[in-house]
């Protein structure tokens, strides 16, 4: 016999809906800037480097800091609200807003005094050099027969 699932099933009085939509209510109802966000990262190891990608858009190349300590490297931001907008009739807001960190730990074959960073079109490149005896090597294998 096949039942139809209904998730609102669970809850045995109106008094529990209404809480969980409230829940629901409050959560999209925040301030934009009160809601965590980090933004996506991509990273790419070639022969030469280490190469990092992260989505930063609509944030302001003065509200960008990178940084390397300890092994670890880290990109700081914040992207602003702009308040002014607020009252102009939107109806969702989904995009995050407020300040980011992510950090990374470096590898021990890179050189963090061969740092770079690049900001275009809303995207945050840094590369970091490798060190030399990081690199890959070709060596030649003799065979005797």
């Amino acid at each position: 016999m096949l039942m139809r699932y209904r998730p609102t099933d669970d809850f045995d009085d109106s008094r529990s809906m209404r809480l969980f939509q409230d829940s629901v209510n409050r959560l999209f109802s925040e301030e934009p800037a009160g809601r965590p966000w980090a933004p996506p990262v991509d990273i790419l190891e070639t022969e030469n480097e280490l190469i990092l990608r992260a989505d930063v858009p609509d944030v302001k190349l003065e509200d960008i800091d990178v940084r390397v300590e300890n092994g670890t490297l880290s990109l700081k931001g914040k992207r602003e609200f702009n308040g002014e907008e607020r009252g102009n009739g939107y109806h969702r807001i989904e995009r995050s807003y407020g300040s980011f960190v992510r950090c990374f730990s470096l590898p021990e074959s890179v050189d963090p005094d061969r740092i770079s960073a690049e900001y275009k079109n809303g995207v945050l490149t840094v590369t970091v050099g490798k060190k030399e005896v990081a690199k890959p090597r070709t060596v030649k294998v003799n065979v005797h027969q």
